[in-house]
């Protein structure tokens, strides 16, 4: 059976967003298109690379083709959820990134989870082979909103730990640099009681 090639030359929406509790949460990247919905689950690291290198690229296509480049600090205009229902088209494996100088834009290839190694030759290329993947067109604007609002869902999982920087869990964690101590989330102890600090 050939591949799937899930092409948006002009979305109208392509964001990351999750489902689920922080500490527990699934992450999506989901591209719309005049009522064409693709969710694809992928790792927050996954999301994190993909937003640095997004930045990278722009910067990169700004110093060697002087490309303009949107504002530096953006605005996240589109908070909202992701569109329902989410339904996974498959899991991220291998993700490619690269410009269309003719059209002047980012493009952002994503590649379903394979169980042998992918050729690169199939990244951002229309061959009959290989794993099935979605392929998102974005003007430089639009990449680096997805990149702002990549690092805004980021940021919105646990708070970290102020003394040892591990994300803490609604019961609290045990802080190595508490001697095991279970330290709290934010509870002071009560008068008298000794602290665990």
């Amino acid at each position: 059976m050939s591949r799937v090639i899930h092409v948006f030359r002009n979305p109208d929406r392509f964001i990351v967003g999750t489902v689920g509790e922080p500490g527990d949460r699934a992450f999506y990247l989901q591209a719309v298109q005049e009522g064409r919905l693709i969710s694809v689950l992928l790792e927050k690291q996954q999301v994190q690379v993909l937003a640095e290198r997004i930045i990278a690229l722009l910067e990169e296509v700004h110093r060697r083709f002087g490309a303009e480049l949107p504002d530096d600090d953006p605005i996240v205009e589109d908070l909202e959820p992701l569109a329902v229902p989410v339904d996974e088209e498959f899991r991220v494996g291998t993700m490619g990134l690269g410009w269309d100088a003719d059209a002047s834009c980012v493009v952002v290839e994503l590649l379903a989870v394979t169980e042998g190694e992918v050729d690169e030759s199939v990244v951002l290329d229309d061959t009959d082979e290989g794993p099935d993947s979605v392929r998102v067109f974005l003007s430089a604007e639009q990449a680096r909103d997805f990149a702002a609002r990549a690092e805004l869902v980021i940021s919105a999982g646990r708070l970290p730990c102020p003394l040892c920087n591990e994300p803490l869990d609604p019961e609290g964690h045990v802080c190595v640099r508490t001697n095991g101590y279970r330290r709290g989330v934010g509870i002071a102890p009560s008068a008298g009681e000794p602290s665990q600090d």
